[in-house]
């Protein structure tokens, strides 16, 4: 129902579609949008004609999301307990957050491999975002660190990129995080 100057409408009696002269306030309640796939469509100007495709906001969703580790070569076997593994979707684009603490039971080799990921990355996407570890021992040459794509393709995953010497970037082994090393990232992507 919809209530326009002490008047209550309800929607599913109306045919064709309401022009307000002006703002409208929700003073209590949600806007309820009650079908799959509707949503706020910005490219209606206000002649009613639309003027661009995909303009159409039909999708938020927060909540949190589970990463796990494992070796890119040989897995090995690990445990992460999180204390903040969040994540944002608005639309195409998922904004992630997550602190781990990594517990090693076996260790693997090769780059370490997160995945768990809320929604997968779109192909060809890349990833970078901010990166703070403790525990975790990069080579002499690596200059800074940031979070990258494991694959061109449509994936879950993420891994750690260690800038080397300005120049080369090179995997984070799964061998240089050390037990209880914690890994915090923030990073975002389109699905």
């Amino acid at each position: 129902m919809l209530k326009v100057a002490n008047s209550v409408i309800n929607a599913s009696q109306i045919a064709t579609p309401i022009t307000l002269p002006g703002d409208v306030t929700l003073s209590t309640g949600n806007l309820v949008i009650g079908t799959a796939g509707k949503g706020i469509d910005f490219s209606v100007t206000t002649s009613g004609s639309g003027t661009m495709t995909s303009e159409l906001f039909a999708d938020y969703e927060e909540g949190t999301w589970t990463p796990t580790l494992v070796g890119g070569t040989t897995a090995g076997t690990y445990s992460i307990a999180t204390t903040s593994a969040y994540y944002t979707k608005i639309g195409r684009q998922v904004a992630v957050t997550a602190r781990m603490v990594v517990t090693v039971t076996v260790a693997g080799t090769g780059a370490a491999i997160f995945s768990g990921l809320p929604f997968a990355k779109s192909s060809a996407q890349f990833l970078t975002g901010s990166v703070i570890t403790t525990n975790v021992t990069y080579g002499l040459t690596v200059i800074s660190v940031s979070v990258q794509a494991t694959t061109s393709g449509s994936s879950s995953s993420f891994a750690l990129a260690g800038l080397r010497s300005a120049t080369s970037i090179t995997d984070v082994a799964v061998t240089d995080i050390a037990d209880q090393g914690v890994i915090i990232v923030t990073f975002s992507y389109f699905a």
